[in-house]
């Protein structure tokens, strides 16, 4: 397992590791001062499996890091490590396993890793569908958007492709988890790729405004929150808290 810790503060590096050896005294992490050096490690195979990355370094914005280090690999775990919980809806956005307040602590490492069991599990989640004479099989946590036309429904994933599948929209739905949100009529959202829930509209990363039914937006609205602090707050709402 490829485990690494941003921070510009050797002092905060060693604290960190302090944490992680109280978790498993047979692991290491690998110690980079700034993100430049970060990503230029994380472009290696195998990939991070987890980055523990400071949020306020000289110079650098640890939001914009872990942007970067999710275009290069975009199923490595990330918990940001913080003085501040500004950043937490932030954090949120960019599908972050955690949020820790300094000092990190051995509890907080352990809840960031058992959240990463979590993420590994739910990609292993899958749908397999026909698209033409092609057989897909796609993971749940790659599905950002499913719409229906008519007899079909057109589903875009993470990586920019749409494809459009010969199947019953019900019968679709049947095969998501509780992270997908219908927001109208044949009209189901990964909420992991919202980026803001407006009072009549939905906005996902890729810049899809998607309506809201009228009469359903508070119900709705109320459904995307309690997903939103049960990501933010499982068992713990910030380390130690």
């Amino acid at each position: 397992m490829r485990i690494a810790i941003c921070d510009d503060d050797p002092r905060e590096q060693e604290q960190f590791e302090e944490a992680l050896r109280g978790w498993d005294p047979t692991r290491n992490a690998e110690k980079y001062l700034d993100g430049a050096s970060l990503l230029e490690a994380a472009a290696r195979r195998p990939y991070f499996d987890i980055v523990f990355l400071d949020i306020y370094m000289p110079g650098e914005n640890g939001i914009d890091i872990a942007k970067a280090l999710r275009e290069i690999s975009p199923e490595t775990g990330i918990a940001f490590v913080t003085t501040s919980v500004e950043h937490a809806v932030d954090a949120f956005s960019l599908q972050a396993l955690h949020y820790l307040v300094k000092p990190v602590t051995t509890e907080g490492v352990v809840e960031a890793f058992r959240r990463l069991t979590g993420l590994r599990l739910r990609q292993k989640a899958r749908v397999s569908f026909t698209v033409g004479s092609d057989r897909y099989t796609v993971f749940l946590d790659q599905i950002c958007l499913l719409e229906n036309d008519n007899h079909a429904v057109n589903i875009s994933l993470s990586d920019g492709r749409r494809l459009k599948v010969w199947m019953s929209f019900r019968e679709l739905e049947q095969k998501l988890d509780g992270s997908f949100l219908k927001i109208n009529r044949g009209i189901v959202v990964n909420m992991d790729y919202i980026v803001q829930m407006g009072t009549d509209t939905c906005t996902l990363q890729n810049g899809n405004r998607l309506p809201i039914a009228v009469r359903q937006r508070a119900a709705i609205r109320a459904a995307y929150d309690n997903y939103v602090f049960d990501r933010l707050s499982r068992r713990k709402d910030f380390d130690g808290g």
